[in-house]
C-alpha cells in the first residue's frame, strides 16, 4: 500500500481526491488537513464520503504529520503551497501540488499572472507538469509533480498533437471555453452564488486569463483564451479555432480524428470519436472525449474537448501522475466512465 496525505481537504478539490482514494486499491489515507476545519470530521465537511470515512477528522497542518508519506496531495492556494513545498519535498516520496505555484516554467511570469514573485527557482526547475499524455517519462520517480489546471488540460489535450503535427497554425489560436461553478472553488462569490450563475452563462478574464500563459507553455502555441461559466456544477467544454498550417497539405476531417487517434492511442483516459462531446457524458471520470472538424470554406480547424474539471481537470490527474511517479498502474482507482444519466 502507498500512504497518503492530503492537505486542505476542505474544499471541491480535497473532497474529490478523498473520494478517488477511497476507491482507490493502492492508497491508504493516514493524513487529512484543513486549518479551517481543524477538528471537523470529514463526514461532516463532505456528507458524501460519509461512509467511506466515517471517523476521519480533519487536523491542521503540520509538516511532522505527513513526515514519511508516499505521495501528499497538495489542494491549497497557491501561495499556500509555495511556503510548504519545500518543507515536503525530500521529507515525502512525492508532493503532487494542484496550485499553480509550480506549473509555470518561467518564475519571471508569477508577478504578472498570479500576483507574488516565485521564491523556489531550484524547486521550479525540479517540478515535472503533471499531465502523464504528454510528460509521462519525467513523472516516473518523481519528487514535485505540478498538477495542470483544467482549462490547459483540456485545451492542451485537444491542441498539442495538431500543433506538434504541424496541421494547425501555432499563431493566432482560439480557445473558447466554460466551466462549472466547482471550478471556482468552495467558498460563494458575488459571481458564483446560486442567484448569480442559475439561468446565466457568462464570460470572465476578458483582459487576458492566467491559464493562458499555461496554456501557451503547454501547447506551444499563441493563444487567445475566453473562459465562460456555465450553469452547471461540473464539466469543461473547450472549443478551439486554428488556422490550418500553411505546409499542411490538403486537411479534412478525417485527417484531423486520424492524427488525433494516433497522438492518443493506447491512453487509457482519452476517447477520440466523431460525436461532439458533452461534459455530462464525463461526469465523475478521468476521461477527456475529443473530436475534431476542419471547415474548407474558411480553412480552419475546429477542435474540441470535453472532460469533469474536477476530475481529469484536477484530483483525477493528480492522481494518475501520482500513479506514474510511484509506478502504480496508472488507471488505478479512477473511472473511465462517466455517471449518465
Amino acid at each position: 500500500m502507498s500512504s497518503i496525505a492530503v492537505v486542505g481537504a476542505s474544499g471541491y478539490t480535497g473532497a474529490e481526491l478523498l473520494r478517488l482514494a477511497a476507491m482507490h486499491p493502492r492508497f491508504d489515507v493516514v493524513a487529512v488537513t484543513a486549518d479551517t476545519q481543524e477538528g471537523r470530521s470529514v463526514a461532516e465537511q463532505h456528507p458524501g464520503l460519509a461512509a467511506a470515512y466515517p471517523d476521519t477528522v480533519m487536523e491542521s497542518f503540520d509538516p511532522d504529520g505527513v513526515n514519511g508519506v508516499d505521495v501528499a496531495f497538495l489542494c491549497l492556494p497557491h501561495e499556500a503551497s509555495l511556503a510548504i513545498v519545500p518543507s515536503l519535498v525530500g521529507r515525502v516520496g512525492c508532493v503532487v501540488d494542484l496550485s499553480a505555484a509550480f506549473r509555470l516554467r518561467d518564475a519571471q511570469q508569477y508577478p504578472q499572472w498570479y500576483g507574488f514573485v516565485h521564491d523556489q527557482p531550484a524547486l521550479l526547475a525540479e517540478a515535472v507538469y503533471g499531465l502523464p499524455e504528454r510528460h509521462r517519462k519525467e513523472l516516473a520517480g518523481a519528487r514535485l509533480v505540478a498538477s495542470p489546471g483544467c482549462y490547459v488540460t483540456a485545451a492542451t489535450l485537444a491542441l498539442a498533437p495538431l500543433v506538434d503535427a504541424s496541421l494547425v497554425d501555432p499563431l493566432g489560436v482560439i480557445v473558447d471555453a466554460a466551466s462549472g461553478v466547482t471550478g471556482a472553488g468552495a467558498s460563494a462569490t458575488p459571481t458564483t452564488h446560486f442567484a448569480s450563475v442559475d439561468e446565466n452563462f457568462t464570460a470572465y478574464g476578458l483582459d487576458g486569463h492566467r491559464h493562458r500563459c499555461e496554456m501557451e507553455q503547454e501547447t506551444g502555441a499563441q493563444i487567445l483564451f475566453t473562459p465562460h461559466l456555465a450553469p452547471m456544477n461540473r464539466g469543461i467544454l473547450a472549443t478551439c479555432y486554428a488556422s490550418a498550417h500553411p505546409e499542411a497539405g490538403p486537411l479534412t476531417t478525417d485527417v484531423l480524428l486520424t492524427a488525433l487517434c494516433d497522438a492518443y492511442a493506447g491512453e487509457p483516459f482519452v476517447v477520440v470519436s466523431e460525436r461532439s462531446p458533452s461534459t455530462k457524458a464525463t461526469l465523475g471520470s478521468n476521461a477527456v472525449h475529443l473530436t475534431a472538424r476542419y471547415d474548407e470554406r474558411t480553412a480552419r480547424v475546429v477542435v474540441l474537448a470535453a472532460l469533469d474539471n474536477l476530475t481529469k481537470g484536477a484530483s483525477g490527474g493528480a492522481v494518475q501522475a501520482a500513479n506514474v511517479a510511484l509506478g502504480l498502474d496508472e488507471t488505478a482507482g479512477l473511472p473511465t466512465a462517466g455517471l449518465a444519466p
